[in-house]
C-alpha cells in the first residue's frame, strides 16, 4: 500500500491524538488538521522516536499518543519494545510503516526485509496486542477497532518505498520548521512540561 493512503485512512480516526510524524512525515504535515499537536522533530535520531514516544505517553497519559515509526528505527533500538511493553503505557499506538528500505539515510535496502514480523516481534517483547498488514482494505477494515484497544498497540504496515538510493544531502527535507518552533508551537497547544 502506498503511505499517503494508509495515513489518510488513520487520519479519519487521529481525533485529538498527539501524532509523533516520524516515517511518513512528510505526508502527514501535508494533510494534517492540527499541526500544533505534531511533534514532527527532525533531530531525534534514527532509532530514537519509541523512547521519546514512550516518554511522551508516560507523561501526558490521559493524551492519546501515535507514533509514525519506521522499520529501520525499530531494527536499531529493539530493546526499546521491551521497555514499551514493561512501562504498558496504555495511551500508546506505535505504527510501522515497513517500506523495506533506509528512507532517511538514501534508500539502503533493509537487510532480511522480506521475512521480518514487526507483530510477532513485538508480541514476544511483551506488547499486549500487534497487528500486520499488507493490503490496505484490510488496514481500513480494522484500523478503528485497533484504535479503541488499550495500549501499547503495534501496528505493522507494509509500504511502497517513496525513495530512489540517493544520498540524503541531494533529497528536500520535509520539515519546514524549526525543532524549537515545533516544540513552542505543541507548548501553546497542550500546555507546560509535567514536572
Amino acid at each position: 500500500m502506498r503511505t499517503e493512503d494508509m495515513l489518510k485512512i488513520l487520519h479519519q480516526y487521529r481525533e485529538d491524538a498527539i501524532i509523533i510524524p516520524g516515517r511518513g512525515g512528510n505526508h502527514w504535515i501535508k494533510m494534517s488538521k492540527m499541526p500544533e499537536r505534531d511533534l514532527a522533530l527532525s533531530a531525534i535520531a534514527m532509532g530514537g522516536r519509541a523512547s521519546f514516544a514512550l516518554g511522551l505517553a508516560m507523561a501526558r497519559p490521559d493524551e492519546k499518543i501515535i507514533l509514525l515509526d519506521s522499520e529501520g528505527d525499530v531494527l536499531m533500538g529493539l530493546g526499546t519494545l521491551a521497555t514499551i511493553a514493561d512501562k504498558a503505557p496504555k495511551n500508546l499506538y506505535h505504527f510501522i510503516l515497513d517500506n523495506e528500505c533506509y528512507a532517511t539515510t538514501g534508500g539502503q535496502p533493509v537487510p532480511n526485509a522480506k521475512k521480518i514480523r514487526y507483530d510477532l516481534i513485538a508480541q514476544g517483547a511483551g506488547y499486549p496486542s500487534s497487528h500486520a498488514f499488507e493490503k490496505l482494505a484490510d488496514f481500513e477494515s480494522n484500523i478503528e477497532a485497533i484504535m479503541s484497544e488499550p495500549g501499547p498497540v503495534l501496528v505493522s504496515v507494509k509500504v511502497v518505498p517513496e525513495i530512489v538510493n540517493k544520498p540524503i544531502q541531494n533529497r528536500k527535507p520535509w520539515q519546514s520548521r524549526s525543532n524549537e518552533q515545533v516544540v513552542a508551537d505543541f507548548q501553546k497547544a497542550v500546555g507546560p512540561r509535567v514536572a
